[in-house]
């Protein structure tokens, strides 16, 4: 059965499998620039992190912990369509995992703590979306224990996890009942009581998770909570993973200042610390060996470079054009990583406009206190999709004839388009002439006088556009520039509009009374603009290479298959392994399992085949600098 099959049995699941987001339908655009909107206001002047430090602080203690090496999951950005979600939280389930990788096939066994790197929930935090996008779906996917059962790291995961944007957009309410109050999510069980964490992992390894707000500042409270709980404890050789909510390192490359939240966080919390009665600050000794975050709806990875070494070059190799074909021996175990990995459900983002080379924090950052010069970083291994494919999908959008062409994947898009184009169409007709009062044919011709003014119209708009992209290359910081997207949007419905005109012109329509023929030419203009106006709109999308209409690009696709997540490896001897994990197509089929008295889904097929992206990453407890 499809997930509209599930939906019927919502009562005995426990909750509802919801579709995946359209992000272009006007209405999902305007509740959710609504909710970011009030968001933005409530959290200047009501910070929930500032609240928080009068709740249980000290560092969080996973449920159970493991003899032995330690396996933990990292997964971001889910929490959306069922089939997507669902997979994954599948996959994670799974008390082993039979992966697919080059060097032949692998056996990883179930993480005995998981992580959730922000944006748990799509399209904005509530309590109902939690329970059906989200804990609903983890929670059938790996169903508590039942009694009697053997309690330990295998059968009772840690849960952890931090806010993403997202999370944000009800002022983190729903969030903070759901992960911070003690309940398990079926067999993971929540052990935070804060948006932020602390853990110690084992010996000379931490894991701090961060709660940045709405991309803003990291608040006094959390900072004094990791100064208190981990840099006063933090010795030389100490390793730290950092789990951000947004890859500040992937946006330097375009942004100088969007490193400084985690630079600042990096000196001031993991690599020095204040002794009391002292005026200079004493080193730890200790550095962060990985970033990790999701957010972008991708996998890439950087490394730092060997001081000294050149920046690696040439199409293919690390850091090169086409990403390399990176693996354990292409990087020094000693440097530095730097993971994005967001494909745990939402759409699939965009890769093409990752940098190849940077330096963190970069030359024009403006913070005041900062190292000079910063560390250089290489794009390494593979990026998912790679970024040709990425170039090809991103089109698909203004493609009529793709399944993700913007008003396939978005009706609510056709239907507004139809409406508006119905509009302009009218306003036109009037302006040219074309409408005849008090006549049976309601349409004045002949068409060839009518397709002469609306060709003059559009070649003014054209004109008036093209001169306005002009003086935008002219004067690219202005105002000018800002408003591209807005012109082009407005020129290139204006010509579609124009052409509806002269479509509806040319038809013969019955001599009937006006009324009559409004009857027939009102439903032609609405679905031929609606199908010109979208195909106006996905023009817009493709015409813009950065920025937020840019971004629609991917998530006006709502591109359902293509996700995965990490799985790491903390062995005994200190070596941190990385696995990132990928599967290309998720489940579309489920057979419902009533078994122990419950209800859940499961894949009719069985789980998905699943590939290991590149070779394990090997990271080292201590550094090129250590």
């Amino acid at each position: 059965m499809r997930r509209r099959d599930l939906v019927p049995r919502s009562s005995d699941l426990g909750f509802v499998p919801s579709p995946q987001v359209r992000w272009l339908d006007p209405p999902e655009l305007a509740r959710t620039a609504l909710k970011v909107a009030l968001a933005s206001v409530f959290t200047a002047y009501g910070d929930r992190r500032e609240v928080q430090a009068a709740l249980p602080g000290g560092l969080v203690e996973p449920a159970h912990r493991p003899e032995g090496d330690l396996w933990l999951d990292f997964v971001a950005d889910l929490g959306d369509g069922f089939d997507a979600t669902y997979t994954v939280a599948t996959l994670l389930a799974q008390p082993e995992l039979k992966v697919a990788g080059p060097g032949g096939p692998l056996a990883l066994p179930r993480g005995h703590v998981l992580v959730m790197g922000g944006d748990e929930v799509y399209p904005a935090a509530s309590a109902r979306g939690y329970e059906h996008r989200t804990t609903g779906p983890y929670g059938a996917a790996l169903p508590a224990p039942g009694p009697g059962a053997a309690l330990d790291a295998t059968t009772e995961p840690t849960l952890l996890a931090i806010p993403g944007n997202h999370d944000w957009y009800d002022g983190l309410t729903a969030w903070l009942r759901v992960f911070t109050c003690g309940a398990s999510v079926g067999a993971w069980r929540t052990v935070q009581r804060r948006s932020y964490f602390a853990v110690r992992l084992a010996p000379g390894w931490w894991l701090l998770g961060l709660d940045s707000q709405l991309d803003e500042y990291i608040d006094e409270p959390q900072l004094d909570y990791f100064r208190t709980h981990v840099t006063a404890h933090l010795r030389p050789g100490d390793a730290v993973v950092v789990c951000a909510a947004e890859p500040a390192w992937a946006k330097a490359g375009h942004d100088p200042d969007a490193f400084n939240q985690l630079h600042f966080f990096e000196r001031e919390v993991v690599r020095y610390r204040q002794v009391p009665g002292r005026r200079e600050r004493e080193d730890t000794g200790a550095h962060v060996r990985l970033w990790l975050s999701g957010d972008q709806h991708l996998y890439s990875r950087y490394a730092s470079r060997a001081p000294g070494a050149a920046a690696p070059g040439g199409p293919g190799g690390p850091g090169g054009a086409s990403g390399g074909a990176g693996g354990v021996g292409a990087v020094d175990p000693r440097a530095v990583q730097a993971v994005t990995c967001g494909l745990g459900g939402a759409y699939l983002g965009d890769t093409d406009q990752l940098v190849d080379h940077l330096v963190l924090p970069p030359p024009g950052s403006r913070m005041r206190t900062k190292d000079s010069p910063g560390t250089p970083f290489d794009r390494v291994g593979p990026t998912y999709p790679d970024q040709a494919r990425s170039r090809r999908w991103r089109r698909r959008i203004a493609n009529p004839l793709s399944p993700y062409w913007a008003g396939r994947r978005n009706v609510g898009l056709l239907a507004t388009a139809g409406v508006v184009q119905l509009l302009v169409v009218g306003c036109l007709a009037g302006l040219l002439g074309v409408l005849r009062g008090g006549s049976p044919t309601l349409l004045r011709g002949p068409f060839a006088d009518v397709a002469e003014a609306a060709l003059a119209a559009a070649a003014w708009v054209l004109g008036l556009l093209l001169l306005h992209l002009v003086l935008a290359t002219v004067l690219p910081g202005g105002r000018l520039a800002r408003l591209v997207p807005a012109t082009t949007g407005v020129g290139l419905q204006l010509v579609a509009a124009l052409v509806v005109l002269v479509a509806a012109v040319a038809v013969p329509w019955p001599a009937w009374s006006p009324a009559l023929t409004a009857t027939l030419v009102v439903p032609f203009v609405v679905v031929l603009g609606a199908l010109l106006g979208t195909q106006a709109f996905a023009l817009l999308l493709l015409s813009r290479r950065t920025g937020v209409v840019a971004g629609w690009q991917m998530s006006g696709q709502a591109v359902t298959d293509h996700k995965g997540f990490l799985r790491l490896c903390l062995r005994t001897d200190g070596r941190l392994e990385i696995y990132p994990l990928v599967v290309d197509t998720v489940c579309r089929r489920w057979d419902v399992d009533t078994r122990d008295g419950a209800s859940r889904p499961v894949p009719a097929d069985g789980p998905p085949a699943v590939r290991l992206l590149e070779d394990p990453i090997v990271v080292a407890q201590e550094g090129f600098m250590s």
